[in-house]
């Protein structure tokens, strides 16, 4: 039997298990990247453990998300981040080189390996034809020291390309199409693999677009082929010796396929609040924008960012709207300066953001109340810009642009086409917003740098045999991490932080949860469908824990969120019917006993008064052990291992 592209990479990095879909698999990791929203947490982890060195090929820190420096909390994280980076062997990215999944298939990607990293669009070098993954700060932290890195094997997608992208229309309406299909959910527990004919037109970076947002769909990643489109991109990068060619063999086999024909599409746009909220532009084309944000890690490429000028050359940006640009990395920028698309931007009335995540990770540049904000984004959850009515959709740099131009949602394909833009033969190379880590020798003696903001990890607490405690929160379908554990520039500061940034949680859903929970002392939260959907943030599992939860109770987890669950020593536990959720109230008092007999069989019964609720327990044999320790740096320190 055949192979897919992801099996070939998973069978030559298996260190453990076996390649059956659901079976727990230990890969080894290549590569792993942090942000500073995560990475700060997730360096103490590394501290922990008392691994001098990284143990991969190259791990790389990026700053990139809290970079608006209004105090003193994120210029100490940022200072502590590069002395930690030096010291133990991470390559550091100053503040201003770019966004980290931008940089990483630009400047350290390579086809054929691993990588993962602590947020939950590292996917994005799967365009590449890496096997990239988005995982906890922890599981960075483990992988970094040398230990593997464990999921359930997934299944296998095929989405069949044909024919070639129309006019204006671009790699996000692809994106956009394959979750008006698939839905959030679609893509749990599944790698999805891009094919066809069609993929041939597709450059990298329009690749880079469609793999990122697949976090969206809940896939483990995504990924393409490393073929000659691959090759012509690492060379424009001076990196030709990366390449080797990567494919699926013509007898592979997939649990599904789908087939979209690139010639019928149509421009789209996901409307507020889900990235699977999908209508095309045309339906849309009466609603007045007040806001334009172009750029992420979604849409900031040197290819998108020239369609944009192109569309706004010689022109003005309606009166009523305010249009923001965040080019994706120093290079983008830099190039956009010497070939004049900057000055076109700039004389149509945007403003030129920095190099950063910036308004993704509502940094900066929120909407007005209530406002209409198109975003090149790949996240509309409620709140996440900053303003929390505020009616974010998701759209093209085209479409983005040609709205910027008419004030109202405007399909591009009515204006004058951008046409193709071609990879260039030489991207600009300078790599000067890298810093190396010190040599061996050095790094010995090197200080590490803390500020005041930095607090130690909180405490975690071994399983006990019964669980107690009152149902302090209970939440519907599709909770995400941006409502557990919200974003923001008033957030984010405190990512080092965990008894501060605890007083933000759930603030989303229900402003008066922290100070319940730290009340009472221990609690259980219940929830519905696809719990935890969404970025990668360990803090969604780390505030509730310091806030007392001691179980999560709900009809199916998001891959990433259950993990950390599990790394921060909170129980994860699964409706086996899911009809019994609307058995249970907020407020009710539940008990959990037997656990440690229910982990051999893995089923435990809930009893609510006079109810009994089986309930179902999804963990490896890993997983338990870590329950019982008290989490993954209990078990680490427990059993020495990483992992």
């Amino acid at each position: 039997m055949g192979k897919t592209i992801a099996e070939k990479i998973i069978e030559q990095h298996l260190l453990s298990g076996e390649m059956k879909t659901g079976e727990e698999i230990g890969l080894r990791i290549d590569q792993t990247l942090t942000q500073d929203a995560t990475g700060t947490m997730a360096y103490l982890e590394f501290e922990s453990m008392g691994v001098d060195r990284v143990r991969t090929e190259r791990s790389v820190a990026y700053i990139d998300h809290n970079t608006l420096q209004s105090g003193f909390e994120n210029a100490d994280d940022h200072r502590y981040i590069q002395s930690v980076a030096a010291k133990h062997g991470i390559w550091f990215s100053r503040p201003g080189n770019g966004i980290c999944h931008q940089l990483q298939y630009e400047r350290i990607g390579k086809p054929g390996k691993t990588l993962i990293g602590s947020d939950s669009h590292t996917p994005t070098g799967g365009g590449l034809g890496m096997l990239a993954m988005g995982a906890g700060g922890m599981d960075v932290a483990v992988a970094m020291g040398g230990g593997a890195y464990y999921i359930p094997m997934p299944r296998m997608i095929r989405v069949n390309l044909k024919n070639r992208l129309g006019d204006n229309v671009s790699a996000k309406d692809v994106i956009l199409e394959v979750l008006r299909q698939l839905s959030v959910k679609g893509g749990v527990g599944a790698i999805v693999e891009y094919g066809g004919e069609g993929i041939q037109s597709l450059s990298v970076p329009e690749r880079c677009t469609i793999t990122n947002m697949g976090a969206e769909l809940g896939a483990t990643t995504s990924i393409f082929p490393s073929d000659e489109e691959t090759r012509k991109f690492l060379k424009a990068q001076n990196r030709e010796e990366d390449w080797i060619p990567l494919s699926s063999d013509e007898d592979a086999v997939y649990a599904e396929e789908y087939t979209i024909d690139l010639s019928e599409l149509k421009p789209l746009a996901a409307c507020p609040h889900s990235p699977d909220n999908v209508k095309t532009v045309d339906e849309l084309k009466k609603i007045k924008v007040d806001q334009i944000a172009i750029g992420s890690c979604t849409n900031s490429s040197y290819a998108d960012m020239l369609k944009v000028a192109r569309m706004l050359k010689g022109k003005k940006i309606a009166d009523g709207v305010s249009l923001g640009i965040s080019p994706g990395s120093r290079q983008v920028l830099s190039m956009l300066a010497e070939c004049g698309a900057l000055t076109d931007m700039i004389d149509a009335g945007a403003r030129i953001l920095e190099c950063t995540c910036g308004p993704c990770i509502g940094m900066g540049f929120s909407p007005n109340s209530g406002g209409v904000s198109l975003r090149t984004f790949n996240r509309n959850f409620l709140g996440r810009s900053g303003t929390k009515d505020g009616q974010v959709y998701l759209v093209s740099p085209e479409t983005a642009a040609a709205s910027a131009l008419t004030g109202y949602i405007t399909d591009p394909t009515t204006l004058e086409s951008v046409g193709k833009v071609e990879i260039p033969e030489q991207f600009r190379i300078n790599d000067s917003g890298f810093i190396p880590p010190l040599p061996p020798e050095e790094a010995k003696d090197a200080e590490v740098l803390r500020g005041p903001n930095i607090k130690p990890f909180p405490e975690t607490h071994p399983l006990e045999n019964e669980i107690q405690a009152e149902v302090l929160l209970k939440v519907g379908d599709n909770i995400t991490t941006d409502h557990i554990m919200p974003a923001g520039a008033k957030v984010l500061p405190y990512r080092s932080n965990i008894p501060k940034i605890s007083t933000f949680c759930f603030g989303v859903v229900d402003e008066t949860f922290p100070e319940r929970a730290k009340a009472a002392g221990k609690g259980i939260i219940v929830g519905g469908s696809n719990y935890g959907q969404g970025s990668s943030r360990e803090h969604a599992a780390l505030a509730p824990l310091y806030l007392g939860i001691r179980a999560v109770i709900v009809k199916s987890f998001a891959r990433i969120h259950m993990a950390n669950l599990v790394n921060a020593g909170i129980l994860p536990l699964v409706f086996e019917d899911p009809a019994d959720y609307d058995r249970i109230r907020q407020g009710d008092v539940l008990t959990l006993s037997d656990i440690f007999e229910g982990l051999k069989e893995n089923q435990v019964i809930l009893h609510a008064g006079e109810k009994e609720i089986p309930l179902r327990m999804e963990l490896a044999e890993r997983q338990k052990e870590m329950l019982l320790a008290g989490g993954l740096l209990k078990y680490a320190a427990a059993t020495g291992k990483q992992r």
